[in-house]
């Protein structure tokens, strides 16, 4: 019985912890603060592979036994 009630308490305090935790969790900032500190800490390089890059790439894809498209 007193097995029982123990992990009955042990299990009721891990889901309420949880909760709890996420409540008390720091206000996300607005979206356009957000945005503005991570753009300029690390600029976004999308699309800009440059040649050296791409052929590196085919090389350890040819090494590692990948067939390349």
């Amino acid at each position: 019985m007193k097995k029982i009630l123990v992990v009955g308490v042990a299990i009721l305090a891990v889901s309420t912890s949880g909760a709890l935790a996420k409540k008390a969790a720091k206000p996300k900032a607005p979206a356009a603060a957000a945005a503005a500190t991570t753009a300029a800490a690390s600029p976004l390089m999308f699309g800009q592979v440059s040649a050296a890059d791409r052929e590196l790439y085919k090389r350890n894809q040819h090494d590692s036994g990948i067939k390349a498209k």
